[in-house]
């Protein structure tokens, strides 16, 4: 099988001829190298290389296949661990100067996972300086590329992994997600990104593991691959309080369990944000497939009022909290929307604080009781395409100007402070051939459903089958 073959399988496709030994480890994993040798340098996705380390952990699985079979569900398939992932033994910077040199002594628990499923990690992807920002650059490895378009960004935080994807240098990678830094450049690269429930990952290490602002999640070409690595990366684990227990059927085995006859709710601005033109036409259309499927589809939403104030309030006490001790020794060597970040948290008071207590009760509560009458809410996961790669952030957005460099990204931030599982999923292209993704929202603890329902829509419209022309 040549290399191009290879690369070009989904991992649930990869996972099969492995385990059948149609194809080795060392095979899948030199394929998946040599496309990051070549393209890697155009695309700036996976920027530290363990090729060595890969390789012979490849040979370590092929020894294992030859005794006894498959490791697990993993077996053999090429990961990327994003930069804010503890990895033991491999650099982790965080994208920042600061830690520029740092080597942790621990892998974080969902890398531990996905190595003991029989994963084989590349390498880190990029980040920009502590996931800051839905655009990935940073002063230390530069920026990511769209394969889509040299020229235009990957979204971020987590937009070396879904650049890594779209561009078939691994089959499945890691993210995580506070304000959509898994949904926007899933949606950005043509991938799905799912956000999932707080607690349905454990996060481990963590600053802060009682906070459910920020979650790990998996990235992939597909909804089955997206399924796939949750059933590895999910389950309890004392070290994270929030963590909760499993499904009775693994989320891949129940993929293709009936979806019809939903109750669809679809909102094309999620509570009156502006959008640009190409997204609300891109989902004009995606609403008229999931009529054509045969679900019963209404133009609805929850009220999210107060969902903003609730967000940006959490993620600077999150800024605060984590990199406030960074900004008295370190200033210089932070981003400016980092300073920005953490001088919000540190300027709270008790009572911004106890408000945005009260708020996220009230979002939650609101949302809750929205999906009493539906099943599943479907939206935006951007309000804008992909935009110039030279752009940090986005000034504007069909005439209304965003002030901060979180603001554009509200699509995703209001989800968050829901606390409800949200995926990205391909959805159309602009008339330039940009990737559009459609919001998957459910209720709660409901991934299942979102992954269903996802795959459906998926197996509809196919977009995802459009690969980068880079290729």
């Amino acid at each position: 099988m040549s290399t191009h073959t290879l690369v070009d399988h989904t991992a649930v496709e990869l996972a099969g001829l492995l385990a059948a030994g149609s194809v080795s480890a060392r095979e899948v994993t030199t394929a998946h190298l040599e496309r990051v040798q070549v393209l890697g340098p155009s695309v700036n996705a996976v920027i530290t290389i363990t090729a060595e380390a890969a390789m012979r952990q490849a040979q370590l699985l092929d020894d294992h296949f030859a005794r006894s079979g498959p490791v697990g569900p993993l077996h053999g398939l090429p990961v990327a661990h994003k930069d804010l992932a503890e990895t033991r033994g491999v650099r982790t910077t965080y994208g920042s100067r600061v830690f520029a040199n740092n080597i942790p002594d621990v892998d974080a628990l969902h890398v531990a996972r996905m190595r003991e499923a029989g994963a084989i990690s590349l390498g880190k992807t990029n980040t920009p300086e502590f996931g800051a920002g839905s655009q990935t650059f940073n002063e230390i490895f530069g920026v990511t590329r769209n394969p889509y378009d040299l020229t235009r960004t990957s979204g971020g935080s987590s937009g070396g992994a879904a650049a890594a994807l779209a561009a078939r240098l691994v089959a499945l990678a890691d993210g995580s997600d506070m304000g959509g830094s898994l949904r926007n450049p899933a949606a950005f690269c043509n991938v799905v990104g799912l956000r999932p429930t707080p607690g349905r990952v454990p996060v481990w290490p963590s600053g802060d593991p009682w906070s459910p602002m920020s979650v790990v999640g998996p990235m992939a070409r597909t909804v089955s691959d997206v399924a796939l690595l949750l059933d590895t990366m999910s389950g309890p684990d004392n070290r994270s309080p929030l963590a909760f227990g499993a499904p009775n059927c693994s989320f891949f085995s129940a993929l293709h369990q009936a979806s019809r006859g939903l109750r669809v709710a679809f909102s094309p601005d999620l509570g009156g944000l502006p959008v640009d033109p190409q997204i609300r036409d891109a989902l004009a259309r995606a609403r008229t497939v999931l009529e054509e499927i045969g679900y019963d589809v209404h133009d609805d939403e929850p009220d999210l009022s107060g969902a903003d104030e609730a967000f940006n309030t959490w993620r600077a006490v999150a800024y605060a909290s984590s990199y406030g001790p960074l900004l008295r020794t370190q200033r210089s060597s932070l981003k400016d929307t980092v300073v920005w970040n953490i001088e919000q948290g540190l300027a709270l008071t008790g009572e911004d604080i106890a408000r945005a207590v009260r708020l996220r009760g009230r979002v939650y509560e609101n949302a809750r009781q929205f999906f009493e009458r539906y099943d599943v809410l479907c939206a935006p996961v951007t309000q804008v395409p992909p935009f110039d790669v030279d752009v940090e952030w986005v000034k504007e957005i069909d005439g209304a100007p965003m002030s901060t460099y979180i603001e554009w990204m509200r699509s995703c931030s209001r989800v968050t402070v829901t606390g409800l599982p949200a995926l990205s999923v391909p959805c159309g292209f602009t008339e330039d051939g940009l990737p559009i993704g459609m919001q998957v929202i459910g209720p709660p603890r409901g991934e299942q459903l979102v992954l269903q329902f996802a795959s459906t829509f998926e197996d509809a419209t196919g977009h995802w089958r459009r690969a980068p022309t880079l290729i």
